[in-house]
């Protein structure tokens, strides 16, 4: 019984302190949704995800796992998404992704998972790419509990094509993300083309 306490008590934990630095760096309107459909039920880490709207300069939205991982992980990671437009279906996206972290392969920065669907309506992004918070920065990328003495981070999921995929795993991330810099590539269009 103290074991299920103790369970219940360190997931209740991870997630509020993960959602207020999610707050700290995003502000505190957002929506706490789930995703109540699929084989994610079968988890016991409570997952839901967090809507943050556009404010200020910031002119997207803002999905971000909260519970991908727990404490009991060796690296726990979390992870976001942006979109122009609100979008619930990125709820179903994430946490088919969540699911597939926590039952087939724990995910890490710089590996790709596959969607099995489209990004967004009929977009050629089928693929995410882990990769570092270089919109926010370390002050979103590192959550360190000292309680726990556990670091969590926190990366950034960018959607990417099949091709795209294929050239990093050739010719690795950062040949990848040179070309995503030089041809000045928009995470947020649904509809963008491949840059490779």
């Amino acid at each position: 019984m103290n074991k299920r306490k103790n369970m219940v008590y360190s997931v209740k934990f991870y997630k509020e302190i993960l959602k207020k630095h999610y707050i700290a760096n995003w502000g505190n309107n957002y929506l706490e949704k789930t995703w109540n459909s699929g084989p994610i039920n079968k988890l016991s880490n409570q997952f839901t995800v967090l809507e943050f709207p556009p404010h200020g300069e910031r002119k997207m939205w803002t999905y971000a796992t909260c519970g991908m991982s727990t404490f009991s992980q060796s690296s726990p990671i979390e992870l976001h998404i942006f979109s122009k437009v609100q979008d619930d279906s990125l709820l179903e996206l994430l946490s088919s992704v969540v699911y597939f972290h926590n039952v087939d392969q724990n995910l890490n920065l710089e590996h790709t998972v596959n969607f099995g669907k489209p990004w967004q309506l009929s977009s050629i992004c089928t693929y995410g790419l882990i990769s570092l918070p270089y919109l926010d920065g370390p002050d979103l990328e590192v959550l360190y509990s000292a309680e726990q003495d556990k670091t969590i981070h926190c990366y950034w999921l960018i959607p990417i094509t099949l091709e795209e995929r294929d050239f990093k795993i050739r010719y690795g991330l950062e040949a990848l993300e040179e070309i995503f810099d030089s041809k000045n590539f928009n995470y947020i269009d649904n509809m963008r083309q491949s840059v490779v």
